[in-house]
C-alpha cells in the first residue's frame, strides 16, 4: 500500500550524521561502527531504497537548525544567522538529490496529484524519485520574518514554531510561555502566504495562544496522545479535540519513549517494554475515539530522528517495516477504506484542502 510519511530529518541525517541515504541501509550502518558521536551509530533504519522498498513515495522531510541564547544548555547555533545558513547547507542537499534523480519537491496540488499518479501507476518505484514536502522544524533559523517568504519561494511549506525548548517565535516541548509578539507576526506570514502550523513541538502555553491568533491549515506531522503516555511533549485530549475541530490530522510518531510510558533512556529498549507497531495503534485507537472516526490520524514516524533501531519499535528493523501497519491494524477492527487514510488518504485530504 502507498505510504506517506509525514515526519523525517532526511537532511539533518545526511549533513550532521553524515549518512549518504543514497546507498544500502547495510552500508550505513556498517560505516559506523565503532563511532560514538552520535546516540544511534549504526542502528538507523531510513536510506532511499528502504523507502522504495516500502513503497513510501512521499515524505515531509526537514530543515532543523536551533539558535540557542548564552544561558541555554541545548545543542544549537550562537547565531540565527548560523542557524539560518546550516537550514540553507540542509537545503543544497535536497536540491543535490533532486538533481541526482533520488527526489522530486512536492509544492502545490499539481505536482502531488502528479506524483501520487505516477507512484501508484503499477510499475516498479525503485527507480522512481521520492516526492518530499518541505517543513521547517523550529522557526529560529528564520533570522526575521521576512526570511520566511525567502523560504516559501524555495519551496518551504510547513512550520513548527517551536522545538525543544525556548525559541525565539515559541515555547517548545519542555519549556512554558506563550508565542509573543513575534510568534504572532510569524503566524500572520505564514497565514499570508498559506504555509502549514506544525503544532508538534509547541508547550501548552505556545499551543493555545497559536491557536487564537493563527487561522490557517494546522497539522501534527508526528504526536502522540498525553492520555497514554503523560508528558508535555505529548497532546492532551483538549488540545487533540481542538485539532480535531480545525480539521488536522496527526501522525503518529514511532520514538518508544512517546509510545509506552515509563521508558528510561539508555536503559529501556524496546524488548523489554513490550514496544511494538501496536503500541502505536493504541494511541492511534485513542485519537479515534475522540473524533468519532479515523479521519485525522496518519503516520508521522521520525524515524532516524536522532534515535535508531534502539529506540524504535521492535517490529521495525527498517523504515520498509511500515508496511505492517495495514495487517496490524485490519487485526484491531480497521476496515480497509481507514487504512487507507491512515497509510495516506488522510494525508492526500489534508494537503488537498490547503493547496486547493
Amino acid at each position: 500500500m502507498f505510504i506517506i510519511d509525514a515526519h523525517l530529518d532526511l537532511a539533518m541525517n545526511a549533513m550532521e550524521w553524515n549518512r549518504d541515504y543514497r546507498t544500502p541501509i547495510d552500508v550505513i550502518r556498517a560505516r559506523e561502527q565503532g563511532m560514538t558521536d552520535k546516540p544511534d551509530r549504526g542502528n538507523s533504519v531510513v536510506c532511499f531504497p528502504e523507502l522504495r522498498k516500502g513503497n513510501i513515495g512521499l515524505v515531509v522531510a526537514t530543515q532543523i537548525a536551533r539558535y540557542v541564547a548564552p544561558d541555554n544548555s541545548l545543542p544549537g547555533w550562537h547565531s540565527p544567522e548560523q542557524a539560518w545558513a546550516q537550514t540553507q547547507a540542509q537545503l543544497a542537499w535536497y536540491k543535490a538529490m533532486e538533481e541526482a534523480g533520488e527526489l522530486v519537491q512536492i509544492t502545490d496540488l499539481a505536482s502531488l496529484d502528479k506524483h501520487v499518479a505516477w507512484w501508484n501507476d503499477g510499475t516498479p518505484n525503485d527507480k522512481k524519485p521520492i516526492g518530499y514536502i518541505l517543513s521547517l522544524e523550529g522557526a529560529d533559523s528564520l533570522v526575521t520574518v521576512q526570511h520566511l517568504e525567502r523560504a516559501h519561494a524555495y519551496g518551504l511549506r510547513a512550520v513548527g514554531p517551536g522545538h525543544y525548548g525556548p525559541g525565539r517565535y515559541a515555547q517548545g516541548t519542555n519549556a512554558t510561555g506563550g508565542i509573543g509578539n513575534a510568534g504572532r507576526a510569524l503566524l500572520a506570514e505564514m497565514e499570508r502566504l498559506n504555509i502549514i502550523l506544525d503544532a508538534t513541538h509547541l508547550c501548552d502555553d505556545s499551543f493555545w495562544e497559536a491557536m487564537d491568533h493563527f487561522h490557517g491549515r494546522v497539522w501534527a506531522s508526528h504526536n502522540n496522545t498525553r492520555a497514554l503516555v503523560d508528558h508535555n511533549r505529548q497532546f492532551s485530549d483538549e488540545q487533540l479535540r481542538e485539532l480535531i475541530r480545525r480539521g488536522a490530522v496527526i501522525g503518529g510518531v514511532m520514538d518508544t519513549w512517546m509510545m509506552v510510558p515509563e521508558w528510561i533512556r539508555n536503559v529501556s529498549t524496546p524488548l523489554s517494554m513490550d514496544c511494538g507497531l501496536e503500541k502505536l495503534i493504541d494511541h492511534m485507537d485513542h485519537i479515534c475515539q475522540i473524533a468519532g472516526n479515523a479521519d485525522h490520524i496518519a503516520i508521522g514516524s521520525d524515524l532516524d530522528g536522532a534515535f535508531g533501531r534502539e529506540q524504535s519499535p521492535y517490529d521495525i528493523e527498517t523504515i520498509a517495516d511500515l508496511q505492517k501497519l495495514p495487517a496490524l491494524l485490519a487485526k484491531r477492527g480497521y476496515s480497509q477504506a481507514d487504512i487507507e487514510k491512515i497509510l495516506h488518504g488522510n494525508w492526500l485530504r489534508f494537503l488537498r484542502h490547503a493547496w486547493k
